[in-house]
């Protein structure tokens, strides 16, 4: 055999060899009118994993649609894909799926199974990306997922009681999720996360929701950062919950009796900071939270700018601009443990001779009014009268019913460009 020909046979062999090790190359399948296939379920089962099933426009009726595989499902013009409020749509069942440019809508509505428009089931790489999601129990629910990515959706629902919505963006007992630039809105809750570790969100907005437009509990590690929280029915809730951090949201006109920018119960070891809070009824509700460092935020038109429960301490607040609060901060007990330093309060009314930008005289932001509410809200009716002023005057130069240590020994002297 000469050297030519062995040459040739040693390609051919390698040939061979890399043609049992590579894999095939991933097909695209187009579903639709005018196409061999017309429905989903159909290129579903034709398709091996890492296919692209490109669906054409229209209306697709088929109940629950069950991807088993890992195949990129995609929508050209947004075809429409109508749960006729019977079935849950879309169920991922497979690593490694994705799902993009749909429009999904009329899922089935049980408190039973929780339907939705898409149902991330026990798997990991998933992502779900573009689509609009309408009038539907559930929008996306995600259970037992990991490192998935949910991003730049719309979802919306119209259902008038909480009872008769699931959440926007539910998240159960799943890891390192990254939801971002969503847009959700008229459902129970925004996003809802319970038992997630090590995720973030992101750039969402999250308004005109039944009831918080971010809900979280027993989730640790995460961060919340630049996201819109507006005109919720109660705002945002974080409870029993440790090391989070949030960066940069804006929490806006959330108002009722039991609304709030943001509730803190139960939690510990976080950090706020370059947080918006305007127009809330309370800016944060602080009720057994502790070693929470809270700094260049601003709190701006609140009813209260910052409740802080007599159950709370070891926490951090500095650095903050309060502006154009009813009251700036209270509480509901006489013992302090939290240091308040450096912050911008525009009811100071000291002086600063060294001109430092550091006020003087050290500045007490609990008014007893504020504390007399705090234990009698029927007492708010005097707000404004000349009573309630001499009260308040009187208290700061005989303080008297109000905790000597709540105290900011440096206020600043003009707000921060926060």
């Amino acid at each position: 055999m000469g050297i030519l020909t062995k040459y040739r046979f040693f390609l051919f062999f390698v040939g061979l060899l890399l043609a049992n090790i590579m894999p095939n190359h991933a097909k695209t399948i187009h579903v639709g009118r005018g196409q061999a296939i017309i429905q989903i379920r159909k290129a579903i089962a034709l398709a091996k994993h890492g296919d692209t099933i490109l669906v054409n426009s229209g209306i697709y009726k088929e109940g629950n649609i069950i991807i088993d595989k890992a195949v990129h499902l995609v929508g050209k013009d947004y075809p429409i894909l109508d749960g006729e409020l019977k079935y849950e749509i879309l169920s991922i069942k497979s690593d490694g799926v994705s799902v993009k440019g749909f429009r999904i809508q009329n899922s089935g509505r049980t408190t039973m199974s929780d339907p939705g428009a898409i149902k991330v089931y026990d798997v990991k790489n998933v992502s779900i990306e573009k689509n609009i999601l309408i009038n539907n129990y559930f929008g996306i629910y995600l259970q037992y997922a990991e490192k998935c990515i949910i991003k730049n959706n719309v979802i919306s629902a119209s259902q008038k009681e909480e009872n008769q919505s699931g959440n926007g963006i539910h998240c159960w007992k799943s890891d390192s999720l990254q939801i971002i630039g969503n847009k959700i809105e008229g459902h129970r809750d925004g996003i809802y996360f319970e038992f997630v570790t090590h995720s973030v969100i992101w750039r969402n907005i999250a308004k005109n929701n039944l009831r918080y437009g971010l809900h979280f509990m027993f989730s640790h590690n995460n961060a919340y950062i630049t996201n819109l929280f507006k005109h919720n029915g109660a705002g945002v809730a974080v409870m029993f919950t440790k090391k989070v951090v949030m960066m940069n949201n804006t929490f806006e006109e959330n108002w009722g009796d039991a609304a709030y920018g943001v509730l803190f119960k139960e939690l510990s070891d976080c950090y706020l900071s370059g947080n918006r809070f305007i127009k809330n009824t309370t800016g944060i509700f602080f009720d057994g939270s502790n070693r929470i460092v809270a700094e260049r935020n601003l709190f701006q038109g609140n009813g209260w700018g910052m409740r802080m429960q007599a159950n709370c301490m070891d926490n951090s607040i500095s650095h903050n601009n309060f502006m154009g609060n009813t009251f700036d901060v209270t509480t509901n007990g006489s013992l302090t443990l939290n240091q308040f330093f450096e912050n911008y309060w525009d009811k100071y009314e000291g002086y600063d001779l060294d001109k430092d930008k550091i006020g003087d005289v050290p500045y007490h932001p609990l008014s007893l009014y504020a504390v007399i509410v705090e234990k009698n809200p029927p007492a708010m009716l005097l707000y404004r009268s000349f009573m309630i002023s001499l009260l308040d005057k009187s208290e700061k130069i005989l303080p008297s019913l109000t905790p000597e240590n709540f105290v900011d020994n440096k206020p600043r002297m003009s707000p921060y460009n926060l």
